[in-house]
Protein backbone atom coordinates (compact mmCIF):
# COMPACT_ATOMS: atom_id res chain seq x y z
CA UNK A 1 0.00 0.00 0.00
CA UNK A 2 0.41 3.79 -0.19
CA UNK A 3 3.75 4.77 1.83
CA UNK A 4 3.11 7.89 3.95
CA UNK A 5 5.99 10.07 3.55
CA UNK A 6 7.25 11.81 6.99
CA UNK A 7 5.57 15.20 6.60
CA UNK A 8 2.14 13.72 6.67
CA UNK A 9 2.83 11.24 9.49
CA UNK A 10 1.79 12.08 12.91
CA UNK A 11 3.73 13.84 14.86
CA UNK A 12 5.99 12.19 17.27
CA UNK A 13 5.82 14.72 20.06
CA UNK A 14 3.21 12.44 21.51
CA UNK A 15 3.80 10.20 24.67
CA UNK A 16 4.94 6.68 23.84
CA UNK A 17 2.07 4.63 24.73
CA UNK A 18 2.09 0.84 26.47
CA UNK A 19 0.72 -1.55 24.29
CA UNK A 20 -3.14 -0.75 25.53
CA UNK A 21 -2.77 2.69 27.89
CA UNK A 22 -4.75 2.78 31.00
CA UNK A 23 -4.68 5.99 31.00
CA UNK A 24 -4.73 8.90 28.33
CA UNK A 25 -5.96 12.24 26.45
CA UNK A 26 -9.77 12.46 26.42
CA UNK A 27 -10.23 15.06 23.86
CA UNK A 28 -9.40 13.40 20.39
CA UNK A 29 -8.23 16.31 18.18
CA UNK A 30 -9.99 15.62 15.43
CA UNK A 31 -8.54 17.54 12.33
CA UNK A 32 -4.94 17.44 11.46
CA UNK A 33 -3.54 19.91 8.95
CA UNK A 34 -0.24 19.83 7.71
CA UNK A 35 1.64 21.36 4.93
CA UNK A 36 4.61 20.03 3.60
CA UNK A 37 7.64 22.35 3.51
CA UNK A 38 9.20 21.05 0.73
CA UNK A 39 8.14 18.20 -2.01
CA UNK A 40 8.64 14.84 -1.16
CA UNK A 41 7.79 11.39 -2.93
CA UNK A 42 7.46 7.52 -1.26
CA UNK A 43 10.98 5.62 -1.50
CA UNK A 44 9.32 3.47 -4.89
CA UNK A 45 8.92 7.22 -6.89
CA UNK A 46 4.91 6.32 -7.19
CA UNK A 47 3.37 9.22 -5.37
CA UNK A 48 4.91 12.73 -5.27
CA UNK A 49 3.34 14.85 -3.34
CA UNK A 50 3.78 18.74 -3.96
CA UNK A 51 5.29 21.68 -2.18
CA UNK A 52 2.19 23.15 -0.24
CA UNK A 53 0.17 19.77 -0.42
CA UNK A 54 -2.89 19.85 2.25
CA UNK A 55 -3.12 17.05 4.26
CA UNK A 56 -6.12 16.27 6.68
CA UNK A 57 -7.85 13.45 8.54
CA UNK A 58 -10.77 13.18 10.56
CA UNK A 59 -14.12 10.79 11.89
CA UNK A 60 -17.05 11.20 10.94
CA UNK A 61 -19.39 9.35 13.91
CA UNK A 62 -17.87 10.50 16.99
CA UNK A 63 -19.74 11.53 19.40
CA UNK A 64 -20.90 14.63 21.56
CA UNK A 65 -17.19 15.45 23.24
CA UNK A 66 -15.42 14.39 19.77
CA UNK A 67 -14.19 10.90 21.24
CA UNK A 68 -14.68 7.33 19.34
CA UNK A 69 -17.70 5.73 20.66
CA UNK A 70 -17.27 2.77 22.72
CA UNK A 71 -18.33 0.48 20.07
CA UNK A 72 -15.64 1.34 17.41
CA UNK A 73 -12.25 -0.56 17.85
CA UNK A 74 -8.90 -1.12 16.22
CA UNK A 75 -8.49 -4.76 14.91
CA UNK A 76 -5.67 -6.67 13.33
CA UNK A 77 -6.88 -8.50 9.65
CA UNK A 78 -4.81 -10.36 7.46
CA UNK A 79 -4.21 -9.17 3.97
CA UNK A 80 -1.23 -11.30 2.21
CA UNK A 81 -0.53 -8.15 0.01
CA UNK A 82 -0.14 -5.48 2.32
CA UNK A 83 1.83 -7.94 5.03
CA UNK A 84 4.17 -8.95 2.58
CA UNK A 85 5.38 -5.51 1.32
CA UNK A 86 4.90 -4.30 5.57
CA UNK A 87 5.76 -7.50 7.12
CA UNK A 88 2.99 -6.84 9.66
CA UNK A 89 -0.71 -7.05 9.91
CA UNK A 90 -2.84 -4.01 9.11
CA UNK A 91 -5.29 -2.58 11.65
CA UNK A 92 -9.01 -1.33 10.88
CA UNK A 93 -11.54 0.56 12.33
CA UNK A 94 -14.50 -1.94 12.95
CA UNK A 95 -17.98 -0.76 13.95
CA UNK A 96 -19.54 -3.88 16.30
CA UNK A 97 -23.15 -2.23 16.00
CA UNK A 98 -24.85 -3.63 13.19
CA UNK A 99 -26.37 -1.24 11.49
CA UNK A 100 -25.77 2.56 10.56
CA UNK A 101 -29.34 3.36 12.61
CA UNK A 102 -28.51 1.46 15.69
CA UNK A 103 -25.22 3.41 15.67
CA UNK A 104 -27.38 6.91 15.22
CA UNK A 105 -29.18 5.88 18.10
CA UNK A 106 -25.99 5.99 20.78
CA UNK A 107 -25.53 9.78 19.94
CA UNK A 108 -26.79 13.17 19.07
CA UNK A 109 -26.63 13.86 15.09
CA UNK A 110 -27.72 17.15 14.44
CA UNK A 111 -26.12 17.53 11.52
CA UNK A 112 -25.77 15.22 8.77
CA UNK A 113 -22.85 13.81 7.90
CA UNK A 114 -22.37 15.02 4.00
CA UNK A 115 -22.31 18.42 5.88
CA UNK A 116 -19.62 18.03 8.27
CA UNK A 117 -17.69 16.95 5.50
CA UNK A 118 -17.95 19.58 3.15
CA UNK A 119 -17.46 22.18 6.09
CA UNK A 120 -14.28 20.33 6.59
CA UNK A 121 -13.11 20.30 3.22
CA UNK A 122 -14.26 23.28 1.12
CA UNK A 123 -11.34 25.89 2.73
CA UNK A 124 -8.91 23.39 2.01
CA UNK A 125 -9.98 22.71 -1.39
CA UNK A 126 -9.91 26.53 -2.26
CA UNK A 127 -6.57 26.83 -0.70
CA UNK A 128 -5.71 24.03 -2.68
CA UNK A 129 -6.47 25.49 -5.63
CA UNK A 130 -5.40 28.65 -5.32
CA UNK A 131 -1.87 27.55 -4.65
CA UNK A 132 -2.30 25.24 -7.98
CA UNK A 133 -3.50 28.31 -9.93
CA UNK A 134 -0.52 30.51 -9.18
CA UNK A 135 1.66 27.09 -10.02
CA UNK A 136 -0.56 26.69 -13.60
CA UNK A 137 0.60 30.04 -14.62
CA UNK A 138 4.22 29.67 -14.06
CA UNK A 139 4.10 25.90 -16.16
CA UNK A 140 5.94 25.74 -19.48
CA UNK A 141 5.46 23.06 -22.12
CA UNK A 142 4.16 20.33 -19.75
CA UNK A 143 0.66 20.57 -20.07
CA UNK A 144 -1.27 20.52 -16.50
CA UNK A 145 -4.58 19.01 -15.85
CA UNK A 146 -6.09 18.78 -11.95
CA UNK A 147 -8.45 16.54 -11.02
CA UNK A 148 -10.38 16.22 -7.79
CA UNK A 149 -11.97 12.28 -7.18
CA UNK A 150 -13.55 10.48 -4.60
CA UNK A 151 -12.33 7.31 -3.51
CA UNK A 152 -13.38 4.63 -1.79
CA UNK A 153 -12.22 2.05 0.30
CA UNK A 154 -11.19 0.93 3.93
CA UNK A 155 -8.18 2.95 5.75
CA UNK A 156 -4.99 0.71 6.92
CA UNK A 157 -3.42 1.80 9.99
CA UNK A 158 -0.06 0.22 10.14
CA UNK A 159 2.97 0.40 12.85
CA UNK A 160 1.73 -2.24 14.99
CA UNK A 161 4.42 -4.02 15.92
CA UNK A 162 6.06 -1.23 17.13
CA UNK A 163 3.53 -1.25 19.12
CA UNK A 164 3.37 -5.27 20.14
CA UNK A 165 -0.37 -4.97 19.15
CA UNK A 166 -0.18 -8.05 17.02
CA UNK A 167 -1.58 -10.79 20.08
CA UNK A 168 -4.11 -7.96 20.54
CA UNK A 169 -7.62 -8.98 18.73
CA UNK A 170 -9.35 -5.78 19.77
CA UNK A 171 -8.34 -2.33 20.37
CA UNK A 172 -9.83 0.89 22.06
CA UNK A 173 -9.52 3.57 19.76
CA UNK A 174 -7.82 5.98 21.75
CA UNK A 175 -5.44 9.42 20.59
CA UNK A 176 -2.40 8.35 21.92
CA UNK A 177 -2.47 4.53 20.02
CA UNK A 178 -4.34 6.28 16.82
CA UNK A 179 -1.10 9.31 16.43
CA UNK A 180 1.48 6.14 16.20
CA UNK A 181 0.45 4.73 13.57
CA UNK A 182 0.27 5.68 9.32
CA UNK A 183 -2.28 5.23 7.26
CA UNK A 184 -3.15 3.74 3.57
CA UNK A 185 -6.52 3.78 1.38
CA UNK A 186 -7.13 -0.11 0.78
CA UNK A 187 -9.09 0.59 -2.70
CA UNK A 188 -10.14 -3.54 -3.24
CA UNK A 189 -13.80 -3.59 -2.42
CA UNK A 190 -15.89 -6.93 -2.85
CA UNK A 191 -17.54 -8.37 -5.71
CA UNK A 192 -20.79 -7.99 -4.16
CA UNK A 193 -20.36 -4.06 -3.72
CA UNK A 194 -19.29 -3.48 -7.31
CA UNK A 195 -22.32 -5.54 -8.75
CA UNK A 196 -24.51 -3.60 -6.43
CA UNK A 197 -23.40 0.16 -7.74
CA UNK A 198 -23.70 -1.47 -11.81
CA UNK A 199 -26.82 -3.30 -10.72
CA UNK A 200 -28.53 -1.37 -8.61
CA UNK A 201 -27.06 2.46 -8.18
CA UNK A 202 -26.11 3.75 -11.88
CA UNK A 203 -29.63 2.98 -12.92
CA UNK A 204 -30.93 5.64 -10.57
CA UNK A 205 -28.66 8.27 -10.28
CA UNK A 206 -28.63 9.96 -13.77
CA UNK A 207 -25.65 8.91 -14.88
CA UNK A 208 -24.84 7.83 -19.19
CA UNK A 209 -22.58 4.67 -19.95
CA UNK A 210 -19.39 6.48 -21.99
CA UNK A 211 -17.29 4.03 -22.60
CA UNK A 212 -15.18 0.76 -21.77
CA UNK A 213 -11.34 0.93 -21.99
CA UNK A 214 -8.81 -2.15 -21.86
CA UNK A 215 -5.48 -0.03 -21.12
CA UNK A 216 -2.03 -1.44 -20.48
CA UNK A 217 0.15 1.02 -18.46
CA UNK A 218 3.94 0.83 -18.44
CA UNK A 219 5.84 2.07 -15.60
CA UNK A 220 8.89 3.32 -16.35
CA UNK A 221 11.74 5.39 -14.22
CA UNK A 222 13.88 7.88 -15.81
CA UNK A 223 17.81 8.29 -14.18
CA UNK A 224 17.18 11.96 -15.96
CA UNK A 225 14.22 12.53 -13.39
CA UNK A 226 14.77 10.77 -10.08
CA UNK A 227 11.71 12.37 -8.39
CA UNK A 228 9.04 10.84 -11.31
CA UNK A 229 8.08 8.04 -12.61
CA UNK A 230 6.58 7.89 -16.84
CA UNK A 231 3.51 6.30 -17.13
CA UNK A 232 2.85 4.39 -20.58
CA UNK A 233 -0.85 4.17 -21.59
CA UNK A 234 -1.24 1.28 -24.41
CA UNK A 235 -3.17 -0.51 -26.06
CA UNK A 236 -3.35 -3.59 -27.69
CA UNK A 237 -3.11 -4.19 -31.80
CA UNK A 238 -4.39 -7.18 -33.40
CA UNK A 239 -1.27 -8.47 -33.58
CA UNK A 240 -1.01 -8.70 -29.85
CA UNK A 241 1.79 -5.56 -29.51
CA UNK A 242 1.35 -2.73 -27.39
CA UNK A 243 0.34 0.89 -28.86
CA UNK A 244 1.64 3.56 -27.18
CA UNK A 245 -0.53 6.43 -26.85
CA UNK A 246 0.28 8.66 -24.32
CA UNK A 247 3.38 8.89 -22.20
CA UNK A 248 2.82 11.46 -18.50
CA UNK A 249 4.69 12.01 -15.25
CA UNK A 250 2.97 10.07 -12.49
CA UNK A 251 0.07 12.61 -10.38
CA UNK A 252 1.39 15.31 -8.14
CA UNK A 253 -0.76 15.30 -4.89
CA UNK A 254 -2.13 19.00 -4.20
CA UNK A 255 -4.79 17.94 -1.22
CA UNK A 256 -5.40 14.77 0.60
CA UNK A 257 -8.50 14.75 2.62
CA UNK A 258 -9.14 11.37 4.34
CA UNK A 259 -12.40 11.01 6.08
CA UNK A 260 -13.48 7.99 8.05
CA UNK A 261 -17.23 7.16 8.06
CA UNK A 262 -17.85 5.33 11.92
CA UNK A 263 -21.46 4.30 10.39
CA UNK A 264 -20.17 2.97 6.93
CA UNK A 265 -18.44 -0.16 5.62
CA UNK A 266 -16.31 1.78 3.85
CA UNK A 267 -14.34 5.09 4.43
CA UNK A 268 -13.31 8.01 1.57
CA UNK A 269 -10.90 10.01 0.44
CA UNK A 270 -11.02 13.53 -1.62
CA UNK A 271 -8.10 13.87 -3.18
CA UNK A 272 -6.42 16.66 -5.40
CA UNK A 273 -3.99 15.67 -7.97
CA UNK A 274 -2.14 17.03 -11.07
CA UNK A 275 -1.12 15.36 -14.27
CA UNK A 276 1.68 16.85 -16.61
CA UNK A 277 0.89 15.31 -19.99
CA UNK A 278 4.63 14.92 -21.98
CA UNK A 279 5.10 16.92 -25.04
CA UNK A 280 8.21 17.59 -25.40
CA UNK A 281 9.82 14.52 -25.84
CA UNK A 282 12.42 14.68 -28.19
CA UNK A 283 12.92 11.71 -31.26
CA UNK A 284 15.75 9.61 -29.16
CA UNK A 285 13.37 9.71 -26.03
CA UNK A 286 10.62 8.84 -27.75
CA UNK A 287 12.46 5.67 -29.75
CA UNK A 288 13.92 4.45 -26.42
CA UNK A 289 10.27 4.24 -24.59
CA UNK A 290 9.07 2.76 -28.01
CA UNK A 291 11.70 -0.25 -27.64
CA UNK A 292 10.34 -0.98 -24.18
CA UNK A 293 7.18 -0.71 -24.94
CA UNK A 294 7.46 -2.86 -28.41
CA UNK A 295 9.60 -5.42 -26.48
CA UNK A 296 6.96 -6.20 -24.24
CA UNK A 297 5.08 -9.27 -24.19
CA UNK A 298 1.22 -9.82 -23.46
CA UNK A 299 0.89 -12.93 -20.76
CA UNK A 300 -2.05 -13.55 -19.03
CA UNK A 301 0.02 -15.69 -16.54
CA UNK A 302 1.59 -13.16 -15.14
CA UNK A 303 0.57 -10.43 -12.62
CA UNK A 304 -0.03 -7.15 -14.60
CA UNK A 305 -0.12 -8.83 -17.44
CA UNK A 306 3.08 -8.42 -19.33
CA UNK A 307 6.61 -9.81 -19.34
CA UNK A 308 10.18 -8.16 -20.93
CA UNK A 309 12.47 -10.90 -22.19
CA UNK A 310 16.08 -11.17 -20.08
CA UNK A 311 17.51 -7.96 -20.69
CA UNK A 312 14.48 -6.26 -22.83
CA UNK A 313 13.23 -4.48 -19.50
CA UNK A 314 15.90 -1.23 -20.16
CA UNK A 315 16.70 1.21 -22.96
CA UNK A 316 19.40 3.16 -23.37
CA UNK A 317 20.57 3.24 -19.63
CA UNK A 318 17.82 5.82 -19.19
CA UNK A 319 14.43 4.20 -18.66
CA UNK A 320 14.03 1.22 -16.61
CA UNK A 321 10.65 -0.67 -16.45
CA UNK A 322 9.30 -0.53 -12.65
CA UNK A 323 5.93 -1.54 -12.95
CA UNK A 324 2.98 -3.26 -15.21
CA UNK A 325 -0.80 -2.66 -15.03
CA UNK A 326 -3.56 -3.91 -16.65
CA UNK A 327 -7.20 -2.26 -15.97
CA UNK A 328 -10.46 -2.43 -18.10
CA UNK A 329 -12.61 0.37 -16.79
CA UNK A 330 -16.29 1.00 -17.47
CA UNK A 331 -16.86 4.52 -17.09
CA UNK A 332 -20.27 6.79 -16.72
CA UNK A 333 -20.75 9.99 -17.05
CA UNK A 334 -23.17 13.21 -15.75
CA UNK A 335 -23.28 16.59 -16.17
CA UNK A 336 -21.48 16.74 -12.79
CA UNK A 337 -19.30 13.80 -12.34
CA UNK A 338 -17.58 10.77 -13.87
CA UNK A 339 -17.67 7.16 -12.36
CA UNK A 340 -15.39 4.53 -13.10
CA UNK A 341 -16.19 0.75 -12.14
CA UNK A 342 -12.25 -0.39 -12.74
CA UNK A 343 -10.57 -3.97 -12.49
CA UNK A 344 -6.98 -3.74 -11.81
CA UNK A 345 -4.22 -6.21 -12.11
CA UNK A 346 -0.87 -4.23 -10.87
CA UNK A 347 2.72 -5.67 -10.49
CA UNK A 348 5.71 -3.58 -8.80
CA UNK A 349 9.00 -4.93 -10.70
CA UNK A 350 10.83 -3.15 -7.56
CA UNK A 351 8.79 -5.12 -4.77
CA UNK A 352 8.36 -8.05 -6.41
CA UNK A 353 4.26 -7.61 -5.06
CA UNK A 354 1.35 -7.50 -7.34
CA UNK A 355 -2.43 -7.59 -6.80
CA UNK A 356 -5.29 -8.01 -8.17
CA UNK A 357 -8.48 -5.59 -7.67
CA UNK A 358 -11.61 -4.09 -7.75
CA UNK A 359 -12.04 -0.06 -7.29
CA UNK A 360 -14.33 2.31 -7.79
CA UNK A 361 -14.25 6.02 -7.61
CA UNK A 362 -15.73 9.24 -9.23
CA UNK A 363 -14.20 12.29 -10.51
CA UNK A 364 -15.92 15.50 -9.37
CA UNK A 365 -15.18 17.23 -12.79
CA UNK A 366 -17.98 19.90 -12.26
CA UNK A 367 -16.68 21.00 -9.02
CA UNK A 368 -13.25 21.52 -10.29
CA UNK A 369 -14.53 23.34 -13.60
CA UNK A 370 -16.54 25.99 -11.06
CA UNK A 371 -13.69 26.69 -9.50
CA UNK A 372 -11.45 27.51 -11.78
CA UNK A 373 -13.87 29.91 -13.64
CA UNK A 374 -13.02 34.04 -12.72
CA UNK A 375 -15.23 35.43 -10.04
CA UNK A 376 -16.46 31.89 -9.01
CA UNK A 377 -18.75 32.47 -5.53
CA UNK A 378 -18.13 29.90 -2.40
CA UNK A 379 -22.02 29.29 -1.92
CA UNK A 380 -22.27 27.96 -5.38
CA UNK A 381 -19.01 25.54 -4.78
CA UNK A 382 -20.35 24.51 -1.46
CA UNK A 383 -23.74 23.70 -2.59
CA UNK A 384 -21.80 21.49 -5.18
CA UNK A 385 -19.83 19.90 -2.55
CA UNK A 386 -22.86 18.90 -0.17
CA UNK A 387 -24.82 17.16 -3.01
CA UNK A 388 -21.60 15.30 -4.36
CA UNK A 389 -21.14 14.28 -1.00
CA UNK A 390 -24.46 13.42 0.05
CA UNK A 391 -24.30 11.30 -3.39
CA UNK A 392 -21.62 9.54 -2.19
CA UNK A 393 -22.90 9.00 1.85
CA UNK A 394 -26.06 8.02 0.71
CA UNK A 395 -25.40 5.69 -2.64
CA UNK A 396 -21.55 4.78 -2.17
CA UNK A 397 -20.89 4.04 0.83
CA UNK A 398 -22.78 1.14 1.69
CA UNK A 399 -21.05 -2.39 1.63
CA UNK A 400 -20.97 -5.47 3.37
CA UNK A 401 -18.78 -5.93 6.10
CA UNK A 402 -15.19 -6.92 4.61
CA UNK A 403 -11.27 -7.02 6.33
CA UNK A 404 -12.59 -8.61 9.32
Amino acid sequence: MAYIPPHKRYSKDVRRASPIPETLHRQFKRNMNLRASTSHLDKSGKIVYADRCISKWFAVGLDDDDNFPPHIHLEPISLEYVERKSGEKPLVLVNSVVTEEDSKLERNCSRSPWEIIAEEVQQELLSSFEILRNEMDDQGSERVKPTLVARLGKFLFHGSRSMALESVDKIQVEEAILRQLRRSLYTNIPSSYMENIIDGVVPVIGVDFEEEKDVYHVKLSDNTRPDATISCKCSVLENKKLLLYKVELNPVRQMVIDVSCLDKNLDLRLMLSTKRILTTLTDDEMNSIRDLINSAVLDSDMKGGLRWPLGKASSGGRYSVTGAWHTVTKAYKSSSFRLKVRDADRFDFRSGAGEAAREIYLKLKRIVSEIQEPGAESDSISKMLEDSLRLIWDKFLCCERFLT
